[in-house]
């Protein structure tokens, strides 16, 4: 991507990324990454986060280009993930008076990955400030926000926020870097909940104190690591805070592990009753679709029902897969419902909700359970009543 001015003296200098299959080497990008780096040409200049390792060649030449011969003084490190701190040891490279700026957590995980000197690192406070000449900026410490080092940079001339993984989504720019040139298109946002839900999602508490925490700030734009550039920053923060918050839709999400069909039939049906009653319905295969969108679903929907045939005295592996992702993320406010199917003693059902007990996660009384072959005369009594109970608690 090429350099693009966002204000007066600060650039845009990320990259996109389209060759990585899995983010963290877990979660699918089909519509690609980007890494969003910032660079400001005041009298001091200050590069904030960086991109992941080999992601764009042109990515110090890019940055040169813009300083015109002057040096870079700082570089700014939100956070340490990689996919931000990768070039840190080219960057050095090239600008070897550079000062890295961080908060003592940042040090300290700094010096595990990098070979960086006491006097190469500016060390910040919580609130601390640093003048670049007009620009003077101010740093925010966000535990948690997924790191226990991360941190926000905040411009309080051009009132921007720097947020590094906050506010950030999957999916690279294509067009505009800005929400206002994407007009938002639905990929986008269902691509920041899946990346809220896979990421952040844990981490729901510290989200909502982070948010506390900057809203006496004053913001005209918001510029994450990851993702669109928001010039209509109240947008994403009323996202971000609905997500924290566990605000869903009056929609549910059905997930089964079916191995000959019987256990998909339950699921289709219970479906089916649900849409009749009026409520929006989103079903998946747990083994054909990835765990990753699932639980971006279940971050949406009010009501989850889980499925699963018995497998070697247990859940299906797949459906176990999803609910230890339900465990570390801890979706709450959900109505969870219960279903499955088995041939001689209902293992399935039987682990699927003893697991659910044992992990804290309430589930409505109406567990539907069948043995043998599908069949609907097998499933109306319970599976109404399932249906009605989802129904009763939508309300």
């Amino acid at each position: 991507m090429r350099e693009i001015k966002i204000n007066p003296v600060t650039w845009y200098v990320g990259a996109n990324d389209r060759k990585k299959h899995l983010f963290e080497n877990n979660w699918p990008l089909p519509y690609g990454v980007s890494y969003n780096s910032y660079l400001i040409n005041d009298r001091q200049t200050a590069l904030i986060d960086g991109i992941e390792f080999g992601a764009d060649p042109g990515y110090l030449p890019k940055i040169a280009k813009i300083l015109a011969g002057k040096t870079l003084d700082y570089l700014i490190v939100n956070h340490m993930e990689p996919d931000h701190s990768g070039m840190i040891a080219e960057i050095v490279g090239k600008y070897p008076a550079v000062r890295l700026v961080g908060n003592a957590q940042t040090q300290k995980i700094l010096k595990q990955y990098y070979d960086i000197s006491d006097e190469n690192f500016h060390l910040v406070a919580d609130g601390g400030e640093l003048s670049l000449g007009t620009t003077r900026l101010t740093f925010h410490t966000v535990p948690w926000v997924h790191w226990p080092e991360t941190m926000v940079t905040y411009d309080a001339t051009e009132k921007v926020l720097f947020s590094c993984d906050a506010f950030g989504g999957f999916g690279t720019l294509d067009g505009s870097v800005f929400d206002t040139g994407n007009n938002l298109q639905e990929h986008y946002v269902s691509e920041m909940r899946r990346y809220y839900s896979n990421i952040v999602g844990k981490y729901s508490g510290m989200v909502q104190k982070a948010l506390a925490k900057l809203s006496g700030l004053e913001i005209s734009m918001i510029c994450p690591s990851h993702g669109l550039i928001w010039k209509n920053p109240a947008e994403v923060i009323g996202l971000y805070d609905k997500w924290s918050r566990h605000e869903s839709e009056r929609e549910v999400v059905i997930a089964y592990a079916s191995m000959y069909g019987n256990t998909e039939q339950m699921a289709d049906l219970l479906g089916s009753m649900l849409g009749e009653k009026g409520y929006v319905v989103h079903t998946y295969d747990v083994s054909k679709t990835h765990v990753s969108y699932i639980m971006s679903m279940i971050w949406k929907c009010k009501a989850v029902l889980l499925g699963t045939c018995a497998y070697n005295g247990f859940m299906h592996p797949m459906m176990e897969h999803l609910c230890n992702e339900i465990k570390i993320a801890q979706p709450k406010d959900k109505i969870f419902g219960l279903f499955g199917s088995s041939t001689w003693n209902g293992a399935g059902v039987k682990s699927l909700s003893r697991f659910m007990q044992e992990n804290g996660f309430p589930v409505l009384e109406n567990i539907v359970e069948m043995t043998g072959s599908y069949a609907e005369e097998k499933m109306e009594e319970a599976g109404s009543a399932l249906a009605v109970a989802v129904a009763e608690s939508l309300k």
